[in-house]
């Protein structure tokens, strides 16, 4: 017979702790152990020991006769792109992003869009009063929205509620604030928020209601919490841009009816979000001609091509360690750029100060931007500006070629719709259709510096 063994269990943060202690020594927190009984022995014997025996599961092949999932759509292009084709019923989706970024008046708009296309929605609030919800309604010109809201944190009666209303939207604002009376806990603990996740969760699957939850993000830009929640739900999406910008991008980082780092461009305007139909446009509407330190990347952005500006500059420091300064792009792979213009082509930034911008509030993340950034920061080094009709992409690797990138042809379409006449790409690139467009093909990193350091190119 399995021997049963005493445990100790953190409430806050589930780390296992051979004996009671006052503190926490994985996450800090005071009083938070509490003892737990499980087995010691790990045969088949003890997992069923003091259970019935389970009953026969179903097996089937993957080949099957079910149809796709109904989508259901708010009408709003950028949110259905983002969400796959539209809301999948019974679908949990979990939003993140900044304080003030506009995760708020993103969600209203949604749930007010998914009302007037004929949906049943509810929208629970934990962090504002119903009369906050009413003025931010108003001035969004959606108080007329067939939405019934409520302000509530406790999740027992949260899903009663629901229970009888049977919805078939519910977006919960947010998930660190509600609370289940079961778990003895504060409202955001790690063990609150794992079991309010869990409890949506299973609900959204049992009646068929989609359920989107408000997450709150950590310094780090991380959805606070545990990341278990992000394993429980279908779709994680990251609300991103910068409140300086009037720029705002919805990214799904998870999607498992729709493929992720899809996009979706919305613009904050003194009427709330407006969608971005055409993003490459809007971010290189404010673009100068013939300027050093400008590099236009032909960027894909999930399932489309989108078109931005890389920004170099390059000065004098007068520090004894020069500043590299990064906004929209990785700070390390900035370095990395540096170090194989200075090994491969013989071109030092020892002694300069360097910042390095992407326009209009993007993060970009695609190796294929290493040539746009090199180009960018050849040209604020030599005052030799980048040809304004081009585009540029490719992967710059250690060696200082420049390798392939996927989907050439939905790039380079896109530039020549955007106007672009010539481009900059990886020598032997395969590609399928012409674009009509004068390119420059370049094996190396060195191949480029000829066309950015004669003032004659």
């Amino acid at each position: 017979m399995a021997r049963l063994r005493t445990r100790f269990i953190c409430r806050e943060c589930n780390a296992e702790h051979s004996k009671w202690a006052g503190q926490c020594l994985d996450c800090g927190a005071w009083n938070s152990i509490q003892e737990d009984e499980g087995l010691s022995s790990s045969g088949p014997a003890a997992k069923t020991l003091g259970r019935s025996r389970g009953r026969k599961v179903a097996l089937g092949r993957l080949t099957g006769e079910e149809a796709l999932p109904p989508r259901r759509l708010s009408r709003i292009d950028e949110l259905d792109r983002v969400l796959g084709g539209g809301l999948v019923p019974g679908s949990a989706i979990l939003v993140g992003g900044d304080p003030g970024i506009g995760k708020s008046t993103l969600l209203l708009q949604a749930v007010a869009a998914f009302g007037r296309e004929g949906a049943n929605t509810i929208y629970i609030t934990g962090e504002e009063a119903p009369a906050q919800i009413r003025m931010r309604a108003a001035r969004l010109g959606l108080a007329d929205a067939p939405v019934r809201m409520a302000a509530e944190t406790n999740i027992r009666d949260i899903l009663t509620t629901l229970e009888a209303e049977r919805p078939d939207l519910v977006i919960i604002d947010s998930i660190q604030t509600m609370w289940a009376d079961h778990v003895d806990s504060v409202p955001g603990s790690v063990s609150q928020v794992r079991a309010c996740a869990q409890e949506l969760t299973v609900f959204a699957k049992q009646r068929n209601v989609a359920v989107v939850l408000v997450g709150h993000v950590t310094k780090e830009g991380q959805i606070a919490g545990p990341r278990v929640v992000e394993h429980m739900v279908d779709t994680v999406l990251y609300f991103e841009g910068e409140r300086s910008h009037r720029f705002r991008i919805l990214r799904a980082v998870k999607n498992r009816f729709g493929p992720a780092d899809e996009i979706g461009v919305f613009e904050m305007t003194g009427q709330g979000l407006a969608e971005v139909a055409n993003p490459s446009a809007l971010f290189l509407a404010e673009r100068g001609e013939d300027v050093p330190g400008s590099a236009v990347f032909a960027g894909i952005e999930g399932t489309r091509p989108v078109l931005v500006e890389f920004q170099a500059l390059v000065a004098p420091s007068s520090l004894g360690t020069p500043r590299r300064a990064v906004v929209g792009w990785d700070s390390s792979r900035l370095a990395m750029v540096l170090a194989v213009l200075d090994a491969r082509c013989g071109i030092s930034f020892g002694g300069q100060d360097i910042y390095l911008n992407v326009a209009g509030g993007l993060r970009v993340s695609e190796p294929a931007a290493d040539l746009a950034a090199a180009a960018a920061l050849i040209s604020a080094l030599s005052g030799v500006p980048v040809p304004a009709e081009a585009v540029l992409f490719g992967e710059v690797s250690l060696s200082g070629s420049v390798r392939p990138v996927p989907q050439p042809e939905a790039r380079l379409r896109e530039a020549a719709k955007l106007g672009f006449s010539r481009a900059i790409i990886p020598a032997q690139m395969p590609r399928h259709g012409e674009s009509g467009m004068n390119l420059r093909e370049v094996a190396t990193l060195a191949d480029l510096v000829p066309d950015l350091t004669d003032s004659g190119a």
